[in-house]
């Protein structure tokens, strides 16, 4: 049996695809626009709310990041989603990261990113102060126990690495001040040597994400 994992390069379907690669997870790729017209009635019926990642498996999706990690895990025999007396641990951080320094990034990357490249709006500069402010106090928990250790639980990468540092790949597009919290820029440059981390669509078929007015592509 082959699970099927229907993807983009957004952020959270990056994160999936990059736990899927991390972990050599028996998957195949497929590429995916849901709300296209041609495509929006099939994902509808694979997920209520329409997005991607989704894990297909015998027909039986799965949607949610997290869960889809959970469960590459599994498929793959790994503790990368941690189990017994680390598995609190683990999602304490995934916990705290998405209701704080997650959820600043991705506030600040949807005003200056998101809503750029698929025309939703001009930039909420009230939004961005408030994701900025939001993620300088994160950061400065986040970095004071990086500075302790190289990864969030354990001495080893974790899900909670990865979904912590969901959104710091698009940072070019963000501009949140990573440099400022030197265990924190440490850390994103450790996970920058995974290979699955650093480029997860390498050789998938994978078209990149529109372009930002005014950018270079």
């Amino acid at each position: 049996m082959t699970a099927t994992l229907y993807h983009s390069r957004n952020p959270n379907p990056r994160l999936a695809v990059a736990v899927a690669r991390h972990l050599t997870a028996p998957v195949a790729y497929e590429w995916a626009s849901p709300f296209h017209p041609d495509h929006a009635a099939r994902f509808l019926a694979l997920n209520p709310t329409q997005r991607i990642p989704i894990l297909v498996e015998d027909g039986e999706p799965l949607w949610e990041t997290d869960a889809i990690a959970c469960r590459l895990s599994q498929l793959a025999a790994s503790d990368f989603w941690r189990q017994g007396r680390d598995q609190p641990d683990m999602i304490r951080w995934i916990s705290w990261g998405k209701e704080t320094f997650v959820r600043a990034c991705d506030m600040v990357h949807f005003e200056r990113g998101t809503k750029q490249r698929y025309h939703l709006g001009p930039i909420d500069h009230a939004k961005i102060s408030e994701g900025l402010a939001m993620f300088t106090e994160a950061a400065a928990i986040l970095n004071a126990h990086l500075s302790r250790q190289d990864w969030l639980t354990g001495n080893r990468p974790s899900y909670a690495d990865f979904r912590m540092a969901t959104f710091l790949p698009f940072n070019d597009v963000a501009g949140l001040p990573i440099a400022d919290h030197p265990a924190i820029a440490a850390w994103a440059a450790r996970l920058n040597t995974l290979p699955a981390w650093a480029d997860p669509f390498a050789g998938l078929d994978a078209p990149p994400l529109p372009p930002i007015p005014g950018t270079k592509p």
